[in-house]
């Protein structure tokens, strides 16, 4: 489009998730609008996010099943190898798939998709490299970047994120995972099956968002099967040779690159939003209502990983609805969020729905529990990992899950099914159970859980029958 001076309903600044969603849901009420895209288009879960990361992840769990082989009696397992070029042309060829997906839903926009850096001239008009957009609404939807220190950015490409893992032409020989989050995790235990050394470091020592430290406790002995876990000190990096010094603490080890997974940060930093005399906040956000996700009384809107909310994909879709929605009313609606759901795809997964055990007050609910080592888990050779449900001490009702467990994907979602309808231990021991399934073991944490309820109801597992 010609550089000149536009008038629209709603310009949305930025083309992942969040704005896509949100435009879709705009032009139900009005076709007026601009998208504005600065950088590579294909969304941060198709390009370098959910989607090349499991298919990383799935290659490494193919090949590390050929441990399994031999004690089942199938033969010529340790004929197989590993042609780590080859896995990565794979992870790009199937990125490219879902990107290329993603870029065509956003290039269909035509003329209405602006290309450039948008920055504010006040809260209703924008430059885009020279083209003034003046907008009754904006929605800021422009995403974030991985967080790493500046003088880590100087370490000749040997050190990664998530922006730049999918682009290496093989596997490093060796690797430092410098933060134990979902990406940390993800990743340090899929190359660790692909034959790389790998050691993570967890700060903190908290793994993918654990709060419970008997889970956060099974996490960490399961991923130390597979790498060098350090937990209790800050990284650093030094150039050393070819590779890096990594130290940690009184911890050091060279090694070939590092992966540092220590969170993202909202692309807020260029917006001009200074010019707009609104609060921000640390980070600097706009303030704004979690429910309707307007900024102040303007007529301007946060979405997605601009808005600080975790970096999730189906949160940044229900922000897009909800910013969208919004965008061409007069009076914005609140809107209630679904129950907290997060999945680490490492194995065993690790998962978390509802509340968390650290934001849980003491006295006030019961933990059920399960473990993995028999049944279905052990015929599959994923007998490990652990399970919490947490309950209303005196009702039942489940209020939160923390899990390391194999299927956790699966049962997570369950729970928080349950969980968002409000269900009991009680309610959800009423549901079927088939044998010999994972299902099973949750069925064992609902019962542990309910035997500790206050108020019990003195009948069997099932529904009684209406009386005729």
């Amino acid at each position: 489009m010609a550089k000149k001076n536009i008038s629209v309903d709603v310009a949305v600044i930025g083309a992942g998730t969040a704005g896509l969603v949100a435009v879709s849901q705009i032009m139900k009420t009005t076709q007026n609008i601009v998208l504005i895209q600065d950088g590579p288009m294909g969304t941060t879960c198709a390009r370098v996010g959910c989607m090349p990361s499991k298919v990383l992840i799935q290659t490494a769990d193919d090949f590390y099943r050929r441990g399994f082989f031999d004690k089942k009696g199938i033969q010529g397992a340790d004929g197989l190898k590993l042609d780590s070029a080859a896995v990565m042309r794979h992870v790009r060829a199937m990125r490219d798939h879902f990107a290329g997906s993603m870029v065509g839903k956003t290039t269909r926009y035509g003329e209405r998709l602006i290309l450039g850096q948008a920055r504010f001239i006040d809260s209703n008009c924008l430059d885009v490299d020279g083209t003034r957009i003046e907008a009754k609404t904006i929605i800021i939807a422009n995403g974030s970047r991985p967080d790493i220190k500046p003088e880590w950015r100087d370490l000749d490409g040997r050190v990664l994120t998530s922006d730049t893992l999918f682009e290496i032409g093989e596997l490093p020989a060796s690797l430092a995972v410098i933060g134990m989050g979902v990406i940390g995790v993800e990743m340090g235990q899929a190359l660790a099956r692909l034959g790389v050394e790998v050691v993570g470091i967890a700060r903190s020592g908290r793994i993918a968002g654990l709060s419970d430290p008997k889970i956060t406790g099974a996490a960490a002995e399961n991923l130390e099967q597979d790498l060098e876990l350090w937990s209790g000190h800050a990284a650093d990096l030094a150039a050393h040779g070819d590779g890096l010094l990594v130290t940690a603490g009184p911890k050091k080890k060279q090694v070939a690159a590092a992966l540092v997974s220590t969170g993202r940060v909202p692309n807020v930093d260029n917006l001009g939003l200074e010019k707009l005399g609104i609060p921000l906040d640390a980070r600097g956000i706009p303030l704004h209502d979690p429910d309707t996700l307007q900024v102040g009384n303007l007529r301007l809107f946060i979405a997605g990983d601009t808005s600080g909310r975790e970096p999730i994909l189906h949160e940044a879709w229900d922000d897009g609805r909800v910013a969208g929605y919004n965008a061409t009313r007069q009076d914005p609606a609140g809107f209630k969020r679904r129950v907290p759901l997060h999945i680490t795809f490492s194995e065993p997964n690790i998962a978390v729905a509802g509340r968390r055990f650290k934001d849980l007050e003491q006295d006030s609910f019961v933990v059920g529990r399960c473990k993995f080592s028999d049944g279905r888990a052990l015929i599959r050779d994923q007998n490990r990992g652990l399970l919490h449900v947490y309950a209303d001490v005196e009702t039942g009702r489940l209020l939160g899950t923390e899990m390391c467990a194999p299927d956790g994907e699966h049962l997570a979602h369950l729970l928080a099914w349950a969980i968002q309808q409000g269900l009991s231990v009680f309610d959800v021991l009423k549901m079927p159970f088939y044998h010999p399934m994972l299902e099973e073991n949750l069925r064992d944490a609902l019962k542990h859980a309910a035997s500790r309820v206050q108020e019990k109801p003195h009948f069997p597992e099932m529904a009684f029958c209406e009386k005729k």
